[in-house]
């Protein structure tokens, strides 16, 4: 496992990222992982609150594991951004800079004088990314851009679970981690229209909007049809989709179905139960054919019915829990893990950049930085202490 860092597309990129928690971070660290160099700017007290932010009460050294599980491949810078000495070291960065996070709230950067119009001052070609929970304006802007909010407040927790369940949080922050990948999307746009155009170029992103771009099938078709999905009464997989889509329980175990011609199904499992439906009705008598299937496939083993299935080239896979995956070849073949070294004693494993470019796998097993591990040689490296903007 070699870091071949000269193929790397976005080596000699420097990116700042003033970020904390998910969001940003995630952002920050898909970009080190294409090979831009990354510097956290943190609080010299705290940090990124990340780092005493536990899963599963999960710690690699002093700071948790899930700091560490996003914020490798990057260096740590502490500066007071209230003090005007440090403020104006963290101007003369952002004049060396490339691209440049922020997921503060809105209107923090412009008290500190670090919004996009006033740091084109320093940087006139700075790509700047700013990522919110619900956007800069209106009643919601201030409130806080948590995941777990933002999917209640996105109408999200309605597309998991059975008709007849609670709302169904999805199982990860699902709004923090699209919303920085399409930071990430967005910024390698702005660095290309910035060769172009050579400007300075503003990125606004929100969880709010990252979670709604996430539902466009779902908004689509209640923007058309003027009524809320509804969610199968039996097995729902996806509000808008019919029988057979979904989950099932077998003698052993669970197989998903996914989009399968009722014929060809009704052929291959010789189920008389299904002959009463035909394909015109996979979406009003749904619930009722998803029934039939429920009853017949728990009568015999997922291995049975797989073999069935998949010899006819019917879409059905059998069900994994994280053991069972990764036990499997395929997933050996892909190497989709690596070790990151914290110290002689300590370590962890976490999966790797699932980006391939030539062939290469973006491996990036550098450990997340100390709080302030980089500030001294980052402030000799950028004569950061000269005369102050």
């Amino acid at each position: 496992m070699k870091n071949k860092s000269n193929n790397k597309p976005l080596k000699g990129i420097l990116v700042l990222e003033f970020c904390q928690y998910l969001s940003g971070p995630s952002a920050g660290l898909r970009l080190a992982d294409l090979g831009a160099r990354v510097i956290k700017i943190e609080n010299p007290g705290k940090g990124d609150l990340c780092r005493v932010l536990p899963i599963k009460d999960q710690w690699v050294d002093d700071n948790s594991l899930l700091f560490h599980t996003i914020n490798r491949n990057k260096e740590s810078y502490t500066a007071n951004l209230k003090s005007e000495e440090e403020l104006a070291e963290i101007r003369r960065l952002i004049g060396k800079a490339d691209v440049m996070i922020h997921n503060f709230r809105p209107g923090v950067m412009e008290k500190l004088g670090l919004d996009f119009k006033k740091v084109q001052k320093y940087n006139a070609e700075l790509v700047y990314a700013e990522i919110s929970g619900y956007g800069k304006e209106g009643p919601w802007a201030k409130k806080p851009g948590q995941d777990l909010l933002l999917q209640a407040m996105s109408g999200l927790m309605y597309a998991s679970g059975d008709q007849d369940d609670a709302p169904t949080p999805f199982g990860l922050a699902i709004g923090d981690i699209l919303c920085g990948a399409q930071v990430v999307q967005a910024i390698l746009a702005a660095l290309v229209y910035r060769k172009r155009k050579h400007k300075a170029v503003k990125i606004e992103v929100s969880l709010l909007e990252s979670l709604i771009d996430f539902q466009f099938e779902l908004f689509t078709t209640y923007f058309a049809s003027g009524k809320l999905p509804e969610r199968s009464k039996v097995n729902n997989a996806h509000a808008l989709l019919g029988a057979p889509y979904g989950i099932y329980k077998t003698k052993d175990g669970h197989i998903a179905l996914a989009m399968i011609p009722l014929k060809d199904l009704k052929d291959v499992l010789n189920s008389e139960s299904l002959n009463g439906f035909d394909q015109s009705m996979i979406f009003s008598n749904r619930d009722e054919i998803k029934a039939v299937l429920v009853d017949m496939l728990k009568e015999k083993p997922s291995a049975y019915w797989i073999e069935k299935l998949q010899t006819n080239c019917l879409w059905a896979a059998q069900l994994k829990n994280w053991n069972e995956l990764k036990n499997s070849a395929s997933y050996d073949l892909l190497q989709l893990e690596q070790e990151i070294k914290v110290s002689e004693e300590k370590g962890f494993k976490t999966n790797r950049c699932p980006i391939r470019i030539d062939g290469e796998i973006m491996w990036g097993a550098v450990p997340a930085p100390q709080l302030g591990r980089n500030s001294e040689n980052i402030k000799e490296e950028f004569n950061l202490k000269a005369a102050h903007l």
